[in-house]
């Protein structure tokens, strides 16, 4: 022990460090803590960490601070050992052997959240003259990716208190610049989070400490100001505590009053907020009662209103009404006889308690331990302080995403760059590509995990960076919408890639159709510079030429009609009035006949079933009155029959399938979209022949390991062919079956 209590001279004698660090602590914990210090500066040695502080140094002082947070002999032991991980090639195995696995499970949990420091670190380098809003957004990020690393919330205090150790270094060292990053990250990260869990005491400290590196010559102003007037409000203070110590005591209430100090950032940000100066300011002289019971705090509260007079809007009920994070109390400003403003809080001294230590109360060490739901109960309980969090960031989703990462539904990783991007548990490297760009996504071919090469289905995990590999071009892959293969875990990259193929397919569609319309106007002897197809399109009803195309493709359009603008025929009225001419007739239903025209040559009336969209019952049909060929049954959506109807809507009839149904055969389209694999035609016609259905049209398309097959068949009903469907959607590869 003689080289551990040299290296810890600077702490003061042996025995005191010895005595503070073992301090409220059982006498086997006190023999593990001595075997910590000797192993630990052995481990050490003379290395230093990245701030330049000597590692023992810094562990030592972690120690002290975590001792005065007063946690438990573990807390305390990985506050020692805390980077012996970094200088000892099985050092958490080792710390497991000698200390425990609960310690080395602490310090397995600092090293975690150690690792997160450049990132930090290098975001709020970054973030000077960047957008504001995305700067706001990436910090909150980078605080819940912060706890969601963490498991036990004994690793947050030890994070706090090495922070407070790395400050305390270069408070104390010649002016380094990395001290100014350190402040920055401090502010937006370390300083709420100790804010948040109530470890008052390190949250001041923090804060004063990184206003100091920040803003040194407003600093060292407010400090003077203080430093000038500290006799005079030390008077103040004294005289203020005997009176109302003695009103107090004249009504049989039992209290401690003393005055209470105020740290110099907060002086800042008031002046700041407020817009006023140091001498306006209500709080630079401040008492602090502590009372019993909470009947105390109101009786307190009147006799400091009966000898002062109170500030209006400045009162705050905080019993009644706590904070987030369940902290009490009264708070008033008065105003003395002198003018001079006074501010007072009152509290019993549970209040008291919890607001001093927090959250860090709750982990003291517990003689015989806690069982596993006491365990369950704090970390709730802490996670219902950490809600109030949301009051310090801008996005009102804040506690629904808190709430998920808290419960380990939210995972974070980082891009090669340090951006954290926030995923849903579970997610894979792609579903990250498609969080960082569409495009990224597309042209994904590999992924590497902390810089190891890993298939794209592998799970991701907090902490870790991502880096994906691209081709210059690329596209997705059918297999990535397997469920079963796992490749892709989040909606929105499921969409993207559903898109893409969707996408593909109209491209190939309008491709087809762009080539049966150039065939076209080529035949009748049309140049293209004399084809507008817009000006077509339009005079045909659709909205652009792309739907022309989609129809052509299909077999959905009128070629006639298209025929005749192609040479320039005046459609649609000049020919419509012609048919007008030679039109059937077609007479009035009787009242004894069912209502409409039926299909089976119903009054000797000539009808055939529409070519462009092949009705079958039960389908709703209509007819249209055509010239020479009787009416044309028509399903009521088919394009086709609305875009007539529309032109004509005098030559539209009503029709029904009646009872001629029966026995009859009507001839349907079917498609059917698969990966291509051999025998995958004779799968399916295998379920024609099951079925006893007639294919009578057969047209198969292979491309890039897709299959899209279209057959014409002949169906009793809609029935027949509803119950065909779901049996080929379960043929092996086929990704869809529709009807035509």
């Amino acid at each position: 022990m003689v080289s551990v209590i040299h290296s810890v001279a600077a702490q003061g004698s042996d025995r005191h460090f010895l005595q503070t660090f073992s301090e409220g602590l059982q006498a086997g914990d006190v023999c593990r803590l001595e075997q910590a210090l000797a192993f630990a500066e052995e481990s050490y040695g003379a290395a230093e960490l990245g701030s330049g502080e000597n590692a023992w140094s810094h562990a030592s002082g972690m120690a002290l601070i975590v001792a005065g947070l007063k946690l438990d002999a573990d807390s305390r032991l990985a506050a020692l050992l805390f980077a012996i991980p970094a200088y000892r090639k099985d050092g958490e195995k080792e710390i497991g052997e000698q200390f425990g696995d609960g310690v080395a499970a602490l310090v397995h949990g600092v090293s975690r959240l150690n690792r997160l420091r450049p990132i930090t670190r290098g975001f709020m380098a970054d973030r000077e003259g960047g957008n504001p809003q995305e700067t706001r957004a990436q910090v909150e990020v980078l605080r819940k990716m912060f706890l969601a690393t963490v498991e036990d919330i004994r690793v947050v205090l030890l994070r706090l208190a090495s922070r407070t150790q790395t400050l305390r270094f270069y408070a104390a060292a010649p002016e380094d610049e990395l001290r100014s990053q350190v402040a920055q990250e401090t502010l937006a990260l370390y300083s709420p989070l100790a804010n948040r869990l109530g470890v008052w005491e390190l949250k001041w400290e923090l804060e004063d400490l990184s206003f100091r590196f920040l803003h040194p010559e407003t600093y060292k102003k407010i400090a003077r100001m203080l430093d000038e007037k500290r006799i005079e409000r030390e008077l103040f203070i004294a005289s203020a505590t005997d009176r109302l110590k003695k009103e107090l005591e004249s009504l049989g209430i039992r209290a401690e009053v003393y005055g209470r100090p105020k740290h110099i950032y907060s002086i800042w940000n008031k002046m700041r907020k407020k817009s006023v100066e140091f001498s306006d300011l209500y709080d630079i002289r401040a008492l602090r009662v502590i009372v019993d019971e909470v009947k105390d705090c109101y009786a307190a509260l009147g006799i400091v209103h009966n000898i002062w007079t109170p500030i209006p809007k400045e009162f705050d009920d905080y019993i009644s009404n706590p904070k987030g994070n369940r902290y009490r109390s009264l708070h008033t400003a008065v105003r003395c006889p002198d003018q001079r403003a006074l501010e007072v809080q009152i509290r019993t001294w549970e209040m008291h308690r919890h607001a001093e230590l927090g959250v860090a109360a709750h982990w003291r060490y517990k003689e015989g331990g806690s069982s596993a739901a006491d365990a369950y109960d704090e970390k709730i309980a802490w996670l219902r302080q950490l809600l109030s969090w949301k009051n310090e960031v801008d996005n009102s989703d804040w506690v629904r995403h808190y709430k998920k990462a808290a419960l380990d539904e939210t995972l974070y990783v980082l891009t090669p760059q340090g951006k954290v991007v926030d995923l849903p548990r579970g997610a894979t490297p792609l579903d990250f590509a498609y969080r960082v760009h569409t495009d990224l996504g597309h042209r994904c071919r590999g992924a590497r995990v902390d810089g190891v090469l890993v298939p794209l289905n592998t799970p991701l995990q907090t902490g870790q960076q991502v880096e994906i590999i691209t081709a210059r071009q690329g596209a997705p892959s059918r297999d990535w919408l397997n469920a079963t293969q796992g490749y892709i875990r989040t909606k929105g990259a499921r969409t993207k890639v559903r898109q893409w193929f969707a996408a593909l397919a109209q491209e190939e569609t309008l491709a087809a159709g762009r080539a049966f319309i150039t065939r076209e106007v080529q035949r009748l002897g049309q140049g293209q510079n004399h084809f507008n197809v817009e000006d077509i399109a339009r005079r045909m009803g659709y909205a652009k030429g792309d739907d022309l195309y989609v129809a052509a493709a299909k077999g959905e359009f009128p070629l006639r009609q298209f025929q005749a603008l192609v040479r320039g025929v005046p459609l649609p009225e000049e020919i419509a009035r012609e048919e007008e001419k030679t039109a059937v007739p077609v007479r009035a239903p009787t009242e004894e006949a069912p209502k409409g025209i039926l299909i089976v040559g119903v009054d000797r009336l000539l009808t055939q079933l529409a070519r462009c969209c092949k009705p079958a019952p039960p389908d709703k049909i209509e007819g249209f009155v055509t010239r020479g060929k009787g009416v044309s049954i028509h399903r009521v959506d088919c394009p086709n029959f609305q875009h007539l109807a529309a032109l004509h809507p005098e030559r539209v009839i009503e029709t029904d399938w009646g009872d001629a149904q029966t026995g009859n055969l009507f001839a349907t389209d079917i498609v059917v979209e698969a990966n291509d694999r051999q025998g995958l035609l004779r799968d399916v016609s295998e379920i024609f022949a099951r079925e006893r259905i007639n294919v009578i049209g057969v047209n198969t398309q292979s491309r890039q390991g897709q299959a899209r097959m279209a057959f014409t068949v002949e169906v009793r009903d809609l029935e027949q062919l509803r119950r065909t469907l779901a049996l080929i959607q379960e043929v092996g590869g086929v990704v869809g079956a529709r009807r035509g």
